[in-house]
This record gives C-alpha cells, structure tokens and sequence, in this order.
C-alpha cells in the first residue's frame, strides 16, 4: 500500500521543487506581464469602482471589498513572486515596500543579461520575513492542513441560514433583501437540517439561538484543525491569505484566487436565504436561487462545492509553492 506523506514532508517537496537559481526577467517581459495584469485586474475591479462613484451597494459583490478589505489598487500591483530579479526596475519599485536594488551579480554566477544603466530590483526577502514570516507559517500550516483533510459536502450552505435564525426584518445583515421563503420558514429549515460549520468566521456570527445547534465548536485558535477544501469560506479565504502574503506570491496566483472568491460568493448568496434575485452575477445573467432546502438545490449545491473544492486546492497548492520559492533563496539566518 503506497505511504502519503505528511504535510511536513509534502511541504519540503514544494520547497526543493523551487530551490533553484534567482532568474532575471528581462524588462520587456515583465513590463508585458504588469500589462497584462493591471488590464485584468481593472476589468475585474470595473463594477466596483463604478458603484463606489455613485454610492450604490451591492450586498452580494461588496463582501469581496469590505470583509477582506483589499483595495482595487492593491489588487491591481503585479508582483513576480520570490526569486525573481526585475531587469532595470529600481526606480519604478523605488517605493514599494519590501524591494530592494539588486547589481546583476544578484543574478548567480554564470549570468550573461546586461541590465543596462539602471539599477535591478527584487524582493528584500530578510526584511520581509522579518516583518511577515509569523504569517506565512500560520497561512503555511493552515493550508497544508486543509490539502490533506477530506472534503465535506453535507453542509449545504446553512451557515447563512443559522446567522438569520429568529431575527427579525431590520436585525439580518442584509436588512435590504427579503428573505426567499420568509423568516418563519426559514427557521423551520435550520431547526430541520443537522448544521456542521467547520468554519470559525462563519460560525462566530451565528445568531445566539443558532450556534448551539451547530454540532462542531470551531475557534480561531483551532482552525487549522477544522478547515476543510470544500467549505466555501475557506475557498474564499484563499484570497486573503493569497493578499496578506503580499509580494511574495505572485500577480496571477492573486487575481485567480479573487475569481474563485467571487465565484463562490455568488453561490453562497444563491444558497443563502436572502433573496437576492434583483442582482447579476460576474456574467451579467440574474442571480438564480440555489433552494438548499429541497433535494434538487442540495444535489446542485453539492455538485458546485465539488468544483469549487478542486480548484480552491489547485490555489493552495500554487500559495503554497510561492511560499516554498520564497524559503528556498531567502539567505539563511
């Protein structure tokens, strides 16, 4: 029977996949792929923005921006990654924390590529880790704990539904949409369904009456311990810690987990009980409900959780690579 290794072992892979040499990106190239980025990004951004300059709200979208409170220029900052030494482009990450001149010699010996008259840049990796390594080892091991826990798809969405449990029209979050069923039947559902929230910041705003009904306790400080790949919050989630990395995890890994984090927003919001018909998904079609509380919206919304859980694990693995390149050319102590 083969052996699966562990997450420290299949954390020292990562690493040794990475230990190479620092490369230098010619200035042509990485200029087209900060193009190419900051297009992406305000494409991705271009709703927001337009609804911020005319103060309209939009309660299933505005979550990405208040929650995780990543701005859209922050979003829009293309980074290489670790590793990676940016032909001639000292001056233009002159005020960027966390980068520092670099002399060609930075490159490795052997190095043939003239950065011309201007200085290099690349990330100051001792300062960073001296600020931020805390961070990556806790985002290190919480999403290698979550790659090797099972998936669970029996939870349906009721998270939502247990945050509305016994409250009133003006006390939900969402105090603008009505509930899809009512809140009489709403409540029916949540006292009729098993509730297994494996996920803390979920959990933590259960209403008083909902969270005893919950038949797990998650806390912060046991998050690692519970987080799993198909909770559509820790799918979420990978956004934010792919953001709170910052420079070290490159611009595309970024902005693909930001349309993971939308795309599963969107059907968090189709499952929950608000009715949020009135409102168009990142396609421009209507948000059509996910009706959880039949059989059909939990076959639906399981088949969705499974799609979601792949590539929520396909995100952690390139975090996780992105953290093991910047281990592996970071000087040691």
């Amino acid at each position: 029977m083969p052996v699966t290794a562990g997450p420290e072992a299949r954390a020292r892979t990562r690493t040794r996949a990475h230990a190479s040499a620092t490369v230098l990106l010619p200035r042509a190239e990485w200029s087209r792929r900060e193009h190419e980025h900051q297009q992406r990004a305000d494409a991705l951004t271009a709703g927001h923005r337009s609804r911020r300059s005319r103060r309209e709200r939009h309660p299933v979208e505005d979550f990405l921006w208040t929650y995780y409170s990543v701005k859209p220029g922050e979003l829009r900052r293309w980074h290489p990654g670790a590793g990676v030494v940016l032909e001639g482009a000292a001056e233009d990450r002159a005020g960027w924390r966390y980068y520092r001149k670099v002399s060609g010699s930075a490159v490795g010996p052997g190095s043939s590529i003239d950065s011309g008259s201007q200085p290099d840049a690349a990330l100051d990796l001792p300062a960073y880790f001296s600020k931020r390594g805390g961070t990556v080892d806790y985002v290190e091991r919480l999403l290698g704990a979550t790659l090797e826990r099972p998936a669970q798809f029996g939870c349906f969405g009721l998270h939502e539904w247990a945050m509305v449990y016994r409250l009133g029209p003006e006390q939900v979050r969402h105090a603008g949409l009505p509930l899809r069923i009512g809140h009489e039947a709403t409540d029916r559902v949540v006292e009729s369904h098993r509730i297994a929230c494996t996920h803390f910041d979920a959990y933590r705003f259960f209403t008083p009456e909902a969270s005893p009904l919950n038949t797990l306790r998650p806390t912060r400080e046991t998050q690692p311990r519970f987080e799993q790949p198909a909770c559509l919050h820790a799918g979420m989630d990978v956004y934010k810690w792919a953001a709170k990395l910052g420079p070290i995890v490159p611009g595309e890994v970024l902005l693909d987990a930001f349309v993971l984090a939308r795309d599963i927003r969107e059907v968090d919001m189709r499952a929950s009980p608000y009715d949020v018909t009135g409102y168009a998904g990142a396609d421009g079609t209507p948000l059509a409900p996910i009706a959880i509380e039949t059989a059909a919206g939990k076959r639906e919304y399981a088949e969705l959780q499974r799609g979601f859980a792949e590539c929520g694990n396909a995100l952690r693995e390139r975090v996780l690579a992105a953290i093991g390149a910047a281990r592996s050319v970071a000087p040691r102590p």
